[in-house]
């Protein structure tokens, strides 16, 4: 559901970003591309808190490293409007989504009664 929402975030970034130039004289634009990129970084921050770095070993570690590349892609290309990077960031995570679907569809009961862990960025 986390990687859900990060696309679909991306994706409300990246139509932002690419507004004719009539529309792009919206001046709350740059304030809802920037809400949505925020976003996806925290959902990032959030999926970095819920690793098990003991039982998840090199694949948790390798996780670490690509939420953490993604969220200073982010940054960088919220601070530059860099339509490029977050589309980049949008396809590796929309990827990343369907290895894990895969995943959880070969191994449904493993999925099933694991309690979540992770911190709530809701509020």
């Amino acid at each position: 559901m986390l990687y859900d929402e990060a696309v679909k975030q991306l994706d409300r970034s990246l139509e932002l970003l690419a507004l004719d130039s009539a529309e792009k004289k919206d001046p709350g634009r740059i304030e809802k591309i920037s809400k949505a990129v925020l976003k996806a970084q925290e959902i990032f921050t959030e999926l970095m808190a819920s690793l098990d770095f003991e039982r998840g070993g090199e694949i948790a570690k390798n996780l670490f490293s690509l939420y953490t590349w993604f969220n200073q892609e982010l940054l960088e290309s919220n601070l530059r409007q860099d339509l490029r990077r977050i589309t980049i960031v949008r396809n590796m995570v929309y990827e990343l989504r369907g290895a894990w679907v895969q995943i959880a569809a070969k191994n449904p009961s493993e999925t099933m009664n694991r309690p979540a862990a992770g911190i709530n960025i809701a509020g």
